[in-house]
């Protein structure tokens, strides 16, 4: 049974993990933006997005 969970996490992990790097990507494009226009707000807003998508990519990578 161990070796089930295993399998299906580890199926699970390879589904995840390129859609938290396209969210990593599009955020960073976004925050590149903000940064242009000066807009700190939506940059304090895309930098804590940022983090919890930097936590999920961990936990998704162990």
């Amino acid at each position: 049974m161990k070796h089930v969970m295993e399998a299906l996490r580890k199926r699970e992990a390879e589904e995840k993990l390129p859609v938290i790097r396209m969210e990593i990507d599009y955020e960073l494009v976004t925050l590149h933006d903000a940064m242009i226009a000066g807009d700190t707000q939506q940059m304090t807003k895309t930098k804590r997005r940022l983090s919890e998508l930097r936590k999920q990519l961990i936990e998704w990578s162990i």
